[in-house]
């Protein structure tokens, strides 16, 4: 079989296999390119995938010791479905939220919320009650399923919001899912007519407003993206053929280690393994050792994390004296990874393309990547625009595109674009243009259609693959009585990318230290989002031409005097 290369594998596929055709869809007034053939909504592209997960019989969902068949995965959440439609009412257009580290219930909820057609609210695990009451109002969810931890921070919002909260796993509360599931025996599906425009997520990003914005993702949106990474993942054989091509492929497998209420878990991971035929293995939180455990004993293929777990799973397999022979994917989402790594995890797992990939929640995760040898050429890169439903531009501060080699801001055009930044319309206009999204994020492209990203517009920083918002955390330093003035910025981090750092001018004749500052930080913002690193000073904070603070120069000097310190 003859190579091929990744337009024509792209240009072959759309024009040959069904599930890839393409056609013009009108989106609110805009016209986009969408995948013809593809299921309309989520619920529908779950239950289409029986054929590909054995018409049922596959194992499909580890949690620990806990074990689903697909099949029985859709039984449970039928069940849940009809849990949540007979007696919490839930309907078309609902909101329910789901508050909780990762676990089973966690994908039961969002399918059983999606069957009746309601809108799956993910509200951040690390969330304090400040922070969920925000979002809870903003998204005017009533309905809740948490576990034990986060049902305890929602304690003081379910009477001021009139909450009704179903507890998870380890929660003590009146109304236990597990009871409530023990009740119900075999139900058939919902019979809920869902358009492929409906509201499928909202799902939290942080901004540069000081306050997370809700993204507000649609059914046709998602399955756009899941059909694009389908498509890549079927190009792959034609552009690197196999040796053997009647050599039987492990059936695919993917570890989920980022928390499932990001969109890189739910979307290239969960979303994906449905049509792709996966197994998923699912863990409640990172343990890089016990990550090399499930690769080898579960025969994962596939990893997709931030750059840190790649990096401690680089260090984990050789203390094991493990080679993971049969991981064949291993990704990165969330923040770039160090061009450092790139060669380090190629050279310690050997059968596995690494890769890496940018995209947004603001667009269903859907974006640019770049794996195996291209990416080893290019370790500094984003990638190349996934095909075949995504347009691409680089804009200018007048909106004007720029040419190849030259910097703009990414914006892209795709059905997997949110609809809509929830509540904020203002927002919403500013990236949203003409089915474009402006992205904040500064890059080029070359000749060959590798992107490469340089600079984010936004004020954000990405620590571990956790976006925070400068202005969020500032808000809360803002809030503490010896504080007059503060600025945050990223500070570099060997293993984490970067964490947060703020200079802080404090109010004549008060004073506060660093690990009260701290502890003051954590009632009101998430513990990752607390600086690790603070500059105290009395004297005002720099300011540039237009009486704003100077942030960058502020993070230089900063970071200056701990280099003339150390």
């Amino acid at each position: 079989m003859t190579a091929m290369t990744y337009d024509e594998a792209a240009a072959h596929l759309t024009t040959t296999d069904p599930r890839f055709e393409l056609a013009k869809a009108n989106i609110r007034g805009v016209d986009f390119t969408v995948y013809k053939n593809a299921p309309g909504d989520v619920v529908t592209m779950m239950r289409a995938s029986r054929e590909a997960q054995q018409n049922g019989a596959a194992e499909y969902l580890v949690f620990e010791n806990e074990r689903w068949t697909y099949d029985e995965f859709m039984a449970d959440i039928d069940r849940l479905a009809h849990i949540l439609g007979n007696q919490f009412g839930v309907r078309r257009g609902t909101r329910v939220a789901l508050a909780m580290r990762n676990c089973p219930e966690l994908l039961l909820g969002m399918m059983a919320i999606a069957s009746l057609g309601g809108v799956v609210v993910f509200l951040n695990g690390w969330w304090t009650t400040e922070e969920l009451d925000y979002a809870l109002q903003d998204s005017a969810a009533k309905l809740v399923l948490a576990d034990g931890d986060r049902a305890a921070r929602l304690v003081p919002l379910e009477v001021p919001l009139g909450l009704t909260v179903i507890g998870v796993r380890d929660a003590q509360l009146p109304h236990s899912l597990a009871d409530l599931m023990q009740g119900v025996g075999d139900v058939a599906p919902a019979q809920v007519t869902i358009d492929t425009d409906d509201d499928f997520a909202i799902m939290y990003s942080s901004g540069t407003t000081g306050k997370p914005k809700g993204v507000v993702q649609t059914h046709r949106g998602v399955v756009n993206a899941v059909y694009s990474w389908l498509l890549t993942f079927v190009m792959g054989p034609l552009i690197e053929p196999p040796e053997d091509p009647d050599a039987v492929a492990p059936r695919p497998a993917v570890l989920i280690v980022t928390p499932l209420f990001h969109v890189t878990a739910t979307h290239p991971s969960f979303m994906l393994s449905m049509p792709a035929g996966a197994k998923i293995v699912v863990m409640p939180k990172w343990d890089a050792r016990r990550a090399v455990e499930l690769i080898r004993d579960e025969e994962v293929t596939r990893f997709l994390g931030v750059p840190t777990q790649s990096a401690d799973l680089v260090v984990a397999a050789r203390e094991m004296g493990e080679d993971l022979p049969l991981l064949t994917y291993i990704g990165s989402g969330g923040a770039k990874r160090p061009a450092a790594q790139v060669a380090e995890i190629a050279g310690t797992f050997k059968n596995a393309a690494v890769a890496t990939g940018w995209g947004m929640t603001e667009t269903n995760a859907m974006g640019i990547g770049l794996l195996g040898d291209d990416y080893l050429k290019h370790p500094g890169a984003a990638g190349r625009l996934y095909p075949a439903v995504q347009e691409l531009r680089f804009l200018d501060d007048a909106g004007q595109p720029v040419g190849v080699g030259e910097v703009g801001e990414i914006t892209v055009k795709s059905p997997c674009n949110m609809r809509e930044y929830l509540n904020k319309p203002k927002a919403t206009a500013e990236v949203l243009q003409d089915g474009w999204l402006r992205s904040g994020d500064l890059g080029f492209i070359d000749d060959e259609g590798i992107v490469t990203i340089v600079d984010r517009k936004k004020n954000i920083i990405i620590r571990g693959g956790e976006n925070i918002a400068c202005l969020d955390v500032e808000g809360a330093l803002h809030s503490h009585p010896a504080v007059a003035e503060a600025c945050v910025f990223s500070v570099p981090h060997d293993r984490l990318g970067e964490v947060v750092g703020a200079g802080v001018q404090l109010k004549p004749g008060h004073s506060v230290n660093e690990e009260d500052l701290k502890a003051f930080l954590r009632d009101h913002i998430a513990k990752f989002k607390v600086p690790e690193h603070f500059w105290f000073q009395t004297d005002p904070l720099p300011r540039g031409t237009t009486d704003k603070i100077d942030r960058r120069g502020l993070q230089a000097t900063c970071l200056n005097k701990d280099k003339l310190n150390a």
